[in-house]
This record gives C-alpha cells, structure tokens and sequence, in this order.
C-alpha cells in the first residue's frame, strides 16, 4: 500500500528512484491505493497544485492497483500514533492485511508491528527490487 506523499512524489516529481519504485511495484507486486489515500491525494492537488489535477486524473486512470476502501468512521483503534491524520492510512493497511506500508512520513517510523512492513521508497528499493 501506497501512501499519499509518496503518490504526489511519484506522480508529479518523477525522479529515477520514483520510477524505479513503482516500476518494481508493478512488476513483482501488486500496487494497493485506499480510498482515503486517493482522496487525499485529491484534496492536496487541488491546493498545491491546481493546474496538474488533470495529469492526475489521468495517471490515476491509466495505473493499475487494487483500491480497498477506507471507513469514513473508524471506531477501534488498533495502534497510536501522533498525526491523527495518518492514522485512516495505517488502519486500512491493517484491516486489509496488506503486506507492505511506504511511506516517506516519519510519524510512521515509531510504529510497531509485524504487519503491514513500515517502508520507505529506498529501504523498499534496498529489500525488494
């Protein structure tokens, strides 16, 4: 699962890393996006950066990921962390079992648990590619 900064990095400032990350991603993985995670992506796009939120529309259109959904009300929590905001992001990570989290926000870093795998793009790239 993907979440939102490393979508917006990817996706409006590729780089050689970014596309060596999601051309691993797609190759040997499945790409996971939740809901939240692409509304949110919608909501930081339309403030930063008006102008691109066609690019990616697009993008999003032309990717293949499997989409799971993110409850709008969330009334267990299974773990802490500091930026509430984050937290709809790790509690579908859970929910859905997915394998691996990448994310580039620190507040995820002091996470611990087995799974989902807390990654950043290199120390994904490092593991898996």
């Amino acid at each position: 699962m993907i979440d939102t900064n490393i979508l917006i990095s990817a996706l409006l400032f590729p780089s050689e890393k970014m596309n060596q990350l999601f051309e691993t991603i797609t190759v040997k993985h499945t790409m996971v996006l939740s809901s939240y995670v692409i509304d949110e992506l919608h909501e930081v796009v339309e403030r930063k950066f008006p102008t691109k939120i066609e690019v990616i529309e697009d993008l999003l259109s032309r990717m293949s990921y499997e989409l799971v959904y993110t409850p709008k009300q969330i009334k267990k929590r299974l773990v802490e962390i500091r930026d509430v905001e984050d937290y709809p992001i790790i509690h579908t990570a859970i929910i859905e079992d997915t394998d691996i989290l990448l994310t580039g926000d620190k507040d995820f870093e002091y996470i611990d648990i087995e799974r989902p795998e807390i990654l950043t793009p290199n120390k994904f790239l490092e593991k898996y590619r």
